[in-house]
């Protein structure tokens, strides 16, 4: 099977904070998965340029906007490491030589489809959005999404013939030909669908732009809009630019899944652009849209400009990369905003890392340490029956997104292992030999070698989730039946 999993590309007006980091490491765990089911998968992360965002980020900082998305969009790839992603690619829309030219052959296919024209508009705009609203949409006059005042803007644009595919988005969401989770999110786009769609701005005037963004293919007056440019990203880093192209081939017409993850202010973009535009140029849809929540601090959505401000880095280098993946898949709901403190993340840490799976594979390696020098008895021995399938119903649950079921899994079993050796005590059957060393093949050998089987399992289960810890849990527990020496591999943490 083959899988193409993205995340939505950020404007980079800003430092990264952590919501956004939350959907990096949601995706990275899928992604993961996917891999170790045997999936062939690339997994794309980005920036997005081309924003008006960032040109007035730029001028507010007094410096050019190529040196200002230059020096910001290093800091979104650099969350590489603290966040311990495995990307397989990265693209930048200004900067990769492969995104001009597949943003170009997307508009001339859109442009011989009859489906953009140009047109006279005047309409409130929200720069944080980057798009128009209508007066009912906005909210109190604001913008629903951020609360700011829009700008009343009035140009001439090129529009998209959105409303021509009003039949054809009903039908693939509808359908489940795109699918689009969890459910409350998919019965919010049924309801703009419902309610019917306009058709689209999608080139701003290079006035207007400053400058910045790609020329509209034969009318050099127009920079292409954002967003249009933006979701190109998903093909642009497949070489659609190049009509031959295999990558693409490969990894978006022939792929098992297409799946895109995002947050859930992005929906109407993803859900509904995005599909139009692939249809009106003859490319087939995304398979899957994977919306997610925001974060909260104190109740107010975490943003890069806003006065909620977390960054990702910053908290992986205090508390670890370990401690904040186990939060964000313990923690973070699937549909309600979830609301983040230092607090949250080092009680979770320390109850369900610390003291639960870390401290019990200290717990069994500890034993076979002391009463078998390290070497895994070689008997008969089946693991735990809780640890039975493990693997494969926390995979299953990552597979669809649900990181808190995956992870109460994990520390289920966890507590049934813990609770396994408070009954069993092995520690009393050694010390009830004579010599307090038990003969090879009784009782105890049985009960160390389950448990070293249960502990593989768990340590192996919550790789996607916890690489790093999980690693280092599968390393303690050493090779051929040889564990290392005992040593805590998540210690406790105590707030600075």
């Amino acid at each position: 099977m083959t899988t193409y999993v993205t995340v939505a590309i950020p404007y980079v007006n800003a430092q990264p904070h952590l919501g956004y980091a939350y959907e990096l490491v949601l995706a990275d765990v899928y992604a993961r998965t996917r891999r170790l089911a045997g999936d062939a998968v690339r997994f794309l992360g980005g920036t997005d340029d081309y924003s008006l965002k960032n040109v007035l980020a730029a001028e507010a900082a007094g410096v050019p906007t190529r040196q200002f998305v230059d020096d910001h969009g290093a800091r979104f790839q650099a969350l590489v490491g603290p966040l311990d992603l495995s990307f397989d690619d990265f693209i930048r829309t200004s900067a990769d030589e492969r995104h001009a030219p597949a943003v170009e052959r997307l508009w001339r296919a859109c442009a011989a489809n009859g489906d953009l024209y140009k047109h006279a508009y005047e309409g409130d705009y929200c720069v944080g959005c980057e798009q128009f609203y209508t007066a009912t949409d906005l909210v109190g006059g604001l913008c629903p999404d951020h609360g700011t005042p829009t700008e009343r803007v009035a140009e001439e644009n090129w529009f998209f013939r959105l409303s021509a595919y009003q039949d054809q988005l009903e039908w693939l969401v509808g359908s489940g030909e795109l699918i689009i989770q969890p459910e409350p999110f998919r019965q919010e786009v049924l309801g703009w669908l419902r309610r019917g769609v306009e058709d689209i701005s999608v080139s701003r005037s290079v006035a207007r732009a400053r400058g910045w963004g790609i020329s509209v293919p034969d009318d050099p007056s127009q920079v292409i809009y954002v967003w249009f440019d933006a979701l190109s990203n998903y093909i642009s880093s497949l070489c659609f630019g190049d009509h031959q192209s295999n990558e693409y081939r490969r990894w978006w017409v022939e792929a098992d899944r297409r799946v895109h993850v995002i947050g859930k202010g992005i929906l109407r973009f993803h859900a509904l652009y995005w599909p139009a535009f692939l249809a009106s140029a003859g490319q087939p849809p995304p398979s899957r849209i994977q919306v997610h929540p925001y974060l909260t601090a104190g109740g107010e959505k975490l943003s890069k400009s806003g006065r909620s401000t977390v960054g990702p880095a910053s908290i992986a280098a205090d508390y670890g990369t370990d401690a904040l993946r186990w939060w964000f898949a313990r923690e973070v709901g699937a549909v309600a905003d979830t609301d983040f403190t230092v607090e949250r993340l080092i009680a979770r840490a320390n109850e369900d890392l610390a003291n639960g799976l870390g401290n019990v594979i200290n717990r069994v390696v500890t034993l076979i340490y002391r009463y078998r020098g390290g070497l895994v008895p070689r008997v008969t021995a089946e693991p735990l029956e809780a640890v039975r399938d493990l693997q494969e119903h926390v995979w299953c649950a990552l597979v669809d997104f649900d990181l808190r079921r995956a992870a109460q899994l994990i520390s289920d079993v966890v507590t049934a292992l813990n609770r396994d050796l408070e009954v069993t005590q092995p520690w009393v059957i050694a010390r009830a030999e004579p010599g307090g060393r038990p003969a090879a093949g009784g009782e105890l050998d049985v009960l160390l070698a389950r448990y070293f089987l249960t502990a593989q399992a768990i340590s192996s289960a919550a790789t996607p989730i916890v690489p790093g810890l999980s690693a280092r849990l599968l390393d303690q527990l050493g090779t051929d039946r040889r564990v290392s020496q005992p040593c805590p591999a998540f210690p406790r943490i105590e707030r600075p």
